[in-house]
């Protein structure tokens, strides 16, 4: 069952990317798809890594006041919300928006006819639904990533600053920010959001071709695309992040 998803997950993969030199008869869609995925979800991102920020500095802050170690704060926090928390939490927060949403809507088509009726026309489901919902996710997910990185490193210097327990003020923890945070760091972080976002279009399309059996059938499908893609999140995010690791020595 798993090997046999999985072998299905890689064959709609490989076509939409057959079909990228068609990119730009759909470039309207996938317009309209980036606004969505944006509008939904840019005042979510900003309150999350908001608060991802603010809690581990909060959390690390004052162990490192004890240990004479608060010049380092900054950036801690810095590479730990860029390179990891960030990344994850982002993707697993459009996984349950916009991965939801997408295999709600192509399961819906999917219960209804409307892809059979594509394929009527001579439509391919694969170049009408699934590429330009995968090209939209793999280019907002990192842009959105770069939003939240810089907002939760705010988030971090403003507990910094307020909490008495930590005391070190906006200059100190960026001055550190930006002494331990290079390029690299944030590539790290911007690679693993791209692979992040093919793996949940993907996920979230496939369940929604898939999908039978009415308003309960839709109901399984998004349940399914969205456990399936903090899953996917979870394994990939331990092989990338082995991978790079491996590569910057």
């Amino acid at each position: 069952m798993i090997f046999r998803d999985l072998g299905q997950l890689l064959i709609l993969f490989w076509r939409t990317l057959q079909a990228l030199p068609l990119l730009w008869r759909h470039r309207r869609k996938v317009a309209e798809q980036f606004f969505e995925i944006g509008n939904a979800s840019l005042l979510m991102v900003c309150i999350l890594s908001l608060f991802i920020g603010g809690v581990l500095a909060l959390e690390t802050g004052p162990v490192m006041v004890e240990r004479g170690l608060s010049n380092f704060l900054g950036g801690i926090v810095g590479l730990a919300v860029c390179r990891q928390l960030a990344p994850a939490l982002m993707a697993v927060l459009i996984a349950g928006r916009i991965g939801s949403a997408m295999a709600a809507e192509i399961g819906s088509m999917a219960v209804y006819q409307e892809i059979d009726a594509l394929r009527t026309m001579n439509i391919n489901p694969t170049h009408y639904l699934v590429l330009p919902r995968l090209v939209a996710i793999s280019i907002a997910l990192p842009m959105l990533l770069i939003f939240a990185d810089l907002v939760g490193w705010l988030g971090g210097a403003m507990v910094c600053a307020t909490n008495q327990q930590i005391a070190i003020g906006f200059n100190s923890f960026f001055t550190n920010l930006r002494e331990v945070v290079e390029v690299q760091d944030i590539v790290h972080g911007l690679i693993k959001s791209f692979a992040f976002a093919i793996a949940i279009g993907t996920v979230s399309c496939h369940q929604g071709l898939k999908t039978i059996g009415g308003p309960r059938g839709i109901g399984r499908s998004v349940t399914k695309a969205v456990v399936n893609s903090i899953i996917m999140i979870l394994v990939l995010d331990y092989f990338l992040t082995h991978l790079l690791v491996q590569l910057e020595k």
